[in-house]
């Protein structure tokens, strides 16, 4: 079943305006993507696995605790992933982080992988994919299509900001894969970028590419 989860809430839709903001500058821009990522890991991790355990306090000895049951590992997309992946760390207690790398083609507007840091062996494994910016979902599939190919199992997306064209391409292709994001805009320009969107996701966060 496709699975969508817009998180809809005034604070994270007060950052989201600052977020598209073309004056915000590139620290604040870092600084609000890892705001709204952590709210989004924690809605996206409501149902997260736990069991009872116990804790020492400075007052009371084995009192009653819940301990997350489950590692994730953590695909940020390379660059612009780079972004949101501190956050996710932050929140998810017991992870592992593997890089992805995809370059655009311009004229396709189809991904061409230059960096594969997964493991050959997934085996079920939870993964927490991240990548800004959900236009086209030609990237996502990309690399839903390697994680499958390995053995992964539950595939949790989360991103900034998704175009309802990305969201469907995505579905189609993946249908069980959750998508968590802060914000939904209606299309894509002619060279695919998402409308108001915000940019290109990775010079906002990082400054352009040298040349």
């Amino acid at each position: 079943m496709a699975k969508l989860l817009v998180v809809e809430h005034p604070l994270i839709a007060d950052k989201v305006r600052e977020l598209r903001d073309e004056n915000t500058k590139n620290a604040d821009f870092l600084r609000l993507a890892g705001e709204i990522t952590r709210y989004l890991t924690y809605e996206a991790f409501r149902d997260a696995p736990t069991v009872e355990t116990t804790v020492d306090t400075p007052v009371q000895k084995g009192a009653i605790a819940t301990r997350v049951d489950r590692e994730y590992v953590i695909v940020p997309i390379l660059r612009a992933g780079l972004g949101m992946s501190p956050a996710i760390q932050q929140v998810l207690p017991r992870h592992r982080v593997c890089l992805v790398g995809l370059r655009r083609n311009e004229v396709t507007l189809q991904p061409d992988v230059y960096l594969d840091g997964l493991p050959e062996d997934l085996a079920d494994a939870s993964i927490v994919l991240c990548d800004p910016m959900l236009a086209t979902g030609g990237s996502l599939v990309c690399v839903i299509d390697m994680l499958r190919e390995r053995g992964a199992g539950e595939i949790t997306v989360l991103c900034l900001i998704a175009s309802r064209q990305g969201v469907a391409h995505v579905h189609e292709h993946h249908g069980d894969v959750t998508i968590a994001t802060a914000a939904l805009d209606p299309v894509l320009n002619d060279v695919g970028y998402i409308m108001p969107g915000l940019g290109d996701a990775g010079d906002r966060l990082f400054g352009p590419p040298a040349r």
